[in-house]
């Protein structure tokens, strides 16, 4: 499991803490607060702490005094308006800190969305837990011969079964080697050396502190259905904590954003001819075979 009970313990009795404040807070986050949403074989994601809501965009937005000075629609229909135009700087007023449990190997493809604040648990301080990511069954597939960096099919359960066991005799392995070297009656190799041997489903955890505008990026990259599976996981439970955050932004982002697809000059183009009732083919069309699929996916999807 992601947590023990000590841990637990420890996050119910933050959560009961008492705390008053003067600043704007919303209801549906605070119930969420410390809360871990597990995801994975032994991560989560839990909230730690935010600043500012709906209304802080639409206060920057406006430069006004303060909250509620418009009706619920006319915020509503101006925060649209800046998602639609991407017009960032409202919503960088806005910002959330993380608590994250998950692979390195994960981490390393998160750590790729610079425009955060970071701060990872150090294995040149302290030691890291025995704990290795394992794919279930259904998420150990085959190489995409369509995409270089996805999935295909998953492999037959026999042979996915001989992967994982595959895995788990490896990470094991060098995990015990880890703590041979680190033992300070034995080897006694100093941590930063020692944990260049473990393997890449190793558990780290990190906070992540990211303003409301960059998180969307990220979410609109990591949740989008071809992001690989164990990242996607993470980002779709951070959609749910949007949701309770910044509820009129969540549903402009998913509307504008998450649901949509960008045409380009050439795809217009093509469109424009097809609705003036002209047959056009892939090689007429004067679009690459790959932005054509792409192109008729996005159409036959519809």
């Amino acid at each position: 499991m992601p947590l023990t009970d000590e841990q637990r313990a420890e996050i119910e009795a933050q959560r009961l803490a008492p705390a008053t404040t003067n600043r704007p807070t919303v209801p549906a986050l605070e119930a969420m607060l410390f809360k871990p949403f597990e995801l994975l074989d032994h991560g989560f994601v839990r909230v730690v702490d935010y600043m500012g809501d709906d209304s802080a965009v639409v206060q920057a937005a406006r430069v006004s005094y303060g909250r509620g000075t418009k009706k619920v629609s006319e915020d509503t229909g101006l925060i649209r308006y800046l998602m639609r135009h991407r017009h960032s700087t409202p919503f960088e007023m806005c910002e959330i800190k993380f608590h994250v449990k998950l692979p390195v190997f994960v981490a390393r493809q998160w750590i790729r969305h610079r425009m955060a604040n970071v701060n990872e648990y150090s294995a040149r301080y302290s030691i890291l837990d025995r704990e290795f990511y394992l794919p279930s069954l259904d998420q150990v597939s085959a190489q995409s011969k369509s995409n270089r960096q996805g999935r295909a099919a998953s492999l037959p359960p026999e042979r996915a079964a001989h992967v994982l066991d595959l895995l788990r005799q490896d990470a094991s392995r060098c995990y015990d080697h880890y703590e041979k070297m680190l033992d300070p009656d034995g080897v006694g190799l100093a941590r930063e050396l020692a944990r260049m041997n473990l393997t890449l489903n190793t558990y780290t955890q990190w906070y992540w502190k990211a303003d409301l505008h960059n998180l969307l990026h990220f979410l609109s990259l990591r949740a989008d259905p071809h992001a690989q599976y164990e990242i996607r996981v993470y980002a779709e439970a951070m959609i749910d904590i949007l949701r309770a955050w910044v509820p009129i932004t969540c549903a402009a982002f998913e509307e504008y954003r998450l649901g949509a697809f960008t045409f380009s000059a050439g795809m217009l183009a093509v469109l424009r001819r097809q609705l003036a009732g002209e047959t056009v083919d892939q090689i007429s069309s004067g679009l690459s075979r790959r932005e054509w699929d792409e192109m008729q996916a996005v159409l036959k999807s519809t």
